[in-house]
């Protein structure tokens, strides 16, 4: 039986645990939005709400019970000044977990939890759309080429055109080096 048992132990010993919460913390404060498995997302759940909401009230008292468990002075600074005042109203429940389905290398099951007042807002270096890879090389029975490949194709041609000028302009000045250095070897 279970009872009275807290917390999950995320196959790590106790300190491995708390550094694995406190990165996975600062993560979510400064990005707002994070993957990964749902067993540290719900752990995480439990870690960052009394955080935040002593964010609500910026005092010296409550920045120093937050540093104690954070340990990073901008992640403490990004609290109290953007997220705890955002937040002021909501009287609690400051994040969100999604599942997401099923990690492709070990099959866990994976999450994004997100602050919930910022679920539309792109932390600073926006996002970049990646396209969907597959096992299977992508054939296609029409071949295509762009603008920007044939302008490519006109670029390498124009490259190999000036090399092969290079060369034929370092061939002949050889010959007049080894005629002079025949004349010296003869003295």
């Amino acid at each position: 039986m279970r009872h009275r048992v807290k917390g999950r132990k995320l196959s790590r010993t106790a300190a491995h645990r708390k550094a694995t919460m406190r990165a996975l913390s600062m993560a979510l404060i400064r990005e707002h939005r994070i993957s990964t498995t749902v067993a540290k997302a719900k752990e995480l759940r439990g870690l960052i709400e009394p955080l935040i909401t002593r964010a609500k009230e910026d005092s010296h008292h409550n920045r120093k019970q937050v540093f104690s468990s954070l340990q990073n002075k901008d992640a403490v600074t990004q609290l109290f000044t953007e997220i705890g005042p955002k937040v002021g109203d909501r009287p609690g429940g400051y994040t969100r977990v999604i599942k997401t389905g099923y990690r492709q290398g070990d099959a866990a099951e994976m999450a994004i939890i997100e602050l919930v007042d910022f679920n539309n807002v792109e932390p600073e270096g926006g996002k970049t759309t990646k396209k969907k890879r597959t096992r299977r090389a992508g054939k296609s029975n029409t071949p295509t080429t762009t603008a920007v490949e044939e302008t490519k194709a006109e670029v390498i041609e124009e490259e190999k055109e000036e090399v092969v000028a290079e060369v034929e302009a370092a061939t002949e000045q050889e010959p007049e080096a080894t005629e002079e250095s025949d004349e010296e070897e003869k003295k």
